[in-house]
């Protein structure tokens, strides 16, 4: 009875966050202005599909619990879970062993890449990217005149936009005196200058060396997290 009641309370927990996270993922979809194919795969259609293959199985763990049912765990929820467990441990192995440190370099450095063309066109991307570029204090893929493969921070005489040449507010280094009103312009014209001007200014160091740099700092950490959650499950 001990092992039934943990069993149903612990799908049911999991269970309940499923709901939310399919609830989260149909606002983000209706209540977006737009959607462009931007990344591999639009973040609220992700949480909408991850959270409906969770709410599956754990309902199928809550009902059988709670009747009883033998043959649904077995033959359903113990199956499926098994299978998710040897999916995840399995991608975890050929990843590690197959996975190559410059292919991924380079296919990541493409992603930031048409991250950045695609800026202004979403605001989800656009709030992502300002995001990674205030917390890594980066700005652009490899440094900040990335931005000029964007249309419209692109430096050229025959851009009319009024960013060209410049970069977003999110590489602008922090003022010293604490402005309480954003200043949005803070990046504009500094592709024009020159490298030891720029860094006065603005974050001059790419993204991607930040990212990758963080990602080896955090690597036993994200390891742990894996290994707990295969424990769990």
């Amino acid at each position: 009875r001990g092992v039934k009641y943990t069993l149903f309370v612990c799908c049911y927990v999991f269970w309940v966050v499923s709901s939310l996270l399919i609830a989260v993922g149909i606002y983000a979809k209706v209540a977006k202005e737009k959607v462009v194919d931007t990344l591999t795969l639009d973040p609220a259609l992700l949480l909408i599909v991850v959270g409906t293959v969770t709410f599956l199985i754990t309902f199928l763990g809550c009902w059988g619990a709670l009747r009883n049912a033998t043959c649904l765990l077995k033959t359903q929820f113990l199956v499926i879970l098994v299978v998710v467990l040897l999916l995840q441990v399995t991608a975890a192995v050929v990843g590690y062993l197959f996975t190559d440190l410059f292919q991924v370099m380079e296919r990541t450095e493409l992603l930031m890449l048409k991250a950045v063309v695609r800026y202004r066109e979403d605001r989800d991307l656009e709030n992502a990217i300002d995001f990674v570029q205030k917390k890594f204090q980066c700005c652009g893929v490899e440094s900040y005149k990335d931005w000029s493969k964007n249309v419209y921070f692109e430096c050229s005489d025959e851009n009319p936009s009024l960013e060209a040449c410049g970069v977003p507010f999110s590489c602008c280094k922090p003022e010293t005196n604490q402005q309480t009103v954003l200043n949005t312009m803070c990046g504009y014209g500094v592709q024009t200058l020159d490298d030891s001007s720029a860094q006065d200014e603005v974050f001059t160091v790419g993204c991607l060396q930040r990212t990758v740099l963080w990602a080896q700092t955090h690597l036993l950490l994200v390891a742990g997290l894996s290994a707990g959650l295969l424990l769990l499950e």
